[in-house]
């Protein structure tokens, strides 16, 4: 299986502006620019895009791995928060609740720490990644 995605740049670093774009057109057209990344203007960034699929991804493979263990999320929330600074990624922070009937809190830790370790966008990415895990 094969996604794909496309960015388009118009102008220099600063004064420029681009789009992204997605196969699923989920973005289609989607603006970034300077003041999107840098500042608060409005549109999106890749770091921001980058959280998303990190978030979804975990998420998605928590869901998975509780499967494994003969149960079934009623409801797992994850935030992604990525740092960005000095032109890297130095860390991503996910924070999860979720409500999970059956589950010990221990047997959630568990599966935390393996859809952090074991989801693709995880295994991707070069960064420290931190996690708060909690059971509602």
């Amino acid at each position: 299986m094969k996604r794909t995605a496309a960015a388009n740049w118009q102008g220099s670093g600063k004064e420029g502006h681009g789009t992204v774009s997605t196969q699923s057109t989920v973005l289609d057209g989607t603006q970034y620019s300077f003041n999107t990344r840098f500042a608060d203007g409005i549109g999106t960034n890749p770091e921001e895009l980058v959280g998303a699929a990190h978030a979804g991804c975990f998420t998605m493979k928590l869901s998975f791995v509780i499967g494994e263990y003969g149960l079934t999320a009623e409801n797992i929330d994850t935030k992604a928060t990525v740092t960005f600074e000095n032109g890297a990624i130095p860390n991503i922070h996910l924070s999860v609740k979720a409500s999970v009937p059956g589950m010990t809190a221990e047997q959630f830790a568990e599966a935390a720490q393996n859809a952090k370790a074991n989801c693709p966008i995880s295994k991707l990415l070069n960064t420290d990644i931190t996690m708060d895990a909690e059971l509602v």
